[in-house]
């Protein structure tokens, strides 16, 4: 199979990723940090060892402000839902994934919040103008993803960290298509919590999150239960991480994830070049073949190539690249309406072929040469 599905989940994992969560399998088979025996204590010494990592590959200010939700999602929500101000509003962007959208737009349902959505420039991306101009006297939080998952829009994160931080607004920001690809610094960009997505461009395994806090962010838990701190009182502990975590840690996918850090600092260079390459050949060449239109946000090579074929639903020409050419890429929505409504994409949804590290120009040629084949085939009315 050619995998071109890579902002779905990283489809190729490193051989150290896999070891190290093999290895916790085996040997570390111990809720880490809940017990006095050497297993116990071994697995949180890992888990905190992870925590340190993490932080210094996003410029977070302390390793106890690293919270492992189990995704990215989670993360999200421990944000949006910690951090609610009941009569406040919240500015985000239709660029978001429903995993920022579903959380807002149910606070505001329930008439606690009320949400301002910023539509994107014509380049793909939202201005820290049309930010300010949605910001009222009651915003206290702005939500942006860096990378959008549909178009690889980036949006300017250092000038909108720089206005929320002058003006005392907490800043979100959805690092689930950038963390492994692009640079983010939560102390300099001025970011107040930080959602990751490690299975996907770290390509870690599945099954755990990054909650990053900046060093003023309290938050409320969301989430409630055993610690293994304060187990004499029946309320979640206030101190960090305990505080947003409850329940047990996935050791073997934290163990990976310890794995898949190191080696992205070791690789990171030259995957980026990689697929800067790759996204580029792809971009120019597509827009040759009849009837292909691209929706991919202009110059930015950061392996999202979204387009659609005239004629053909995403979702079908998706399916005949699965079943005739083994190609796997993502139709629909991918959970991003807001941006499909904006694009007038809503009805047909996009092709995405989202690239890694590890695609090769041979694989793209093969890819090109479906499509054309796709195309030709619905321009002559046979499929």
């Amino acid at each position: 199979m050619i995998y071109f599905d890579n902002s779905a989940t990283g489809g190729v994992k490193p051989d150290g990723v896999i070891n190290a969560a093999q290895n916790a399998m085996r040997f570390l088979s111990a809720n880490p940090g809940r017990s006095g025996h050497s297993l116990s204590l071994k697995a949180g010494m890992l888990v905190y060892d992870t925590r340190k990592k993490a932080a210094q590959l996003l410029g977070a200010p302390d390793p106890e402000r690293v919270i492992f939700p189990l995704n990215c999602t989670q993360a999200l929500n421990t944000a949006i839902l910690g951090s609610v101000i009941s009569g406040g509003n919240v500015v985000t962007t239709a660029n978001e994934h429903n995993s920022v959208l579903r959380p807002l737009f149910e606070l505001q349902r329930a008439g606690r919040i009320t949400v301002s959505v910023v539509s994107p420039e014509q380049n793909g991306a939202v201005s820290v103008q049309a930010i300010e101009r949605a910001v009222t006297p009651r915003t206290y939080m702005v939500a942006v993803n860096h990378i959008s998952n549909v178009t690889g829009a980036v949006a300017p994160i250092d000038e909108i960290g720089k206005f929320c931080r002058k003006r005392k607004l907490l800043f979100l920001v959805d690092g689930a298509q950038s963390v492994g690809y692009g640079e983010l610094d939560m102390t300099e960009q001025n970011i107040d919590m930080l959602a990751v997505a490690p299975h996907k461009g770290l390509r870690a395994l599945q099954g755990v999150g990054i909650l990053a806090l900046g060093p003023d962010v309290q938050l409320r838990p969301t989430l409630f239960g055993g610690t293994g701190t304060q187990s004499e009182s029946v309320f979640q502990p206030d101190e960090l991480p305990e505080a947003l975590e409850a329940g047990t840690l996935p050791t073997p996918a934290i163990a990976a994830l310890n794995a898949a850090i190191t080696h992205n600092q070791k690789t990171r260079a030259e995957s980026r070049r990689k697929l800067r390459e790759l996204s580029a050949y792809l971009l120019e060449m597509l827009p040759r073949i009849a009837g292909i239109h691209i929706y991919t946000a202009p110059e930015t090579y950061n392996g999202m190539v979204s387009f659609t074929i005239d004629g053909i639903g995403s979702m079908d020409a998706c399916n005949i690249l699965s079943s005739q050419y083994d190609i796997a890429v993502r139709g629909g929505l991918h959970c991003a309406p807001l941006v499909h409504r904006h694009l007038g994409t809503l009805q047909s949804g996009i092709i995405r072929a989202s690239l890694g590290s590890e695609n090769t120009f041979g694989e793209a040629d093969f890819f090109l040469r479906a499509v054309r084949e796709i195309a030709h085939t619905e321009r002559n009315g046979t499929l």
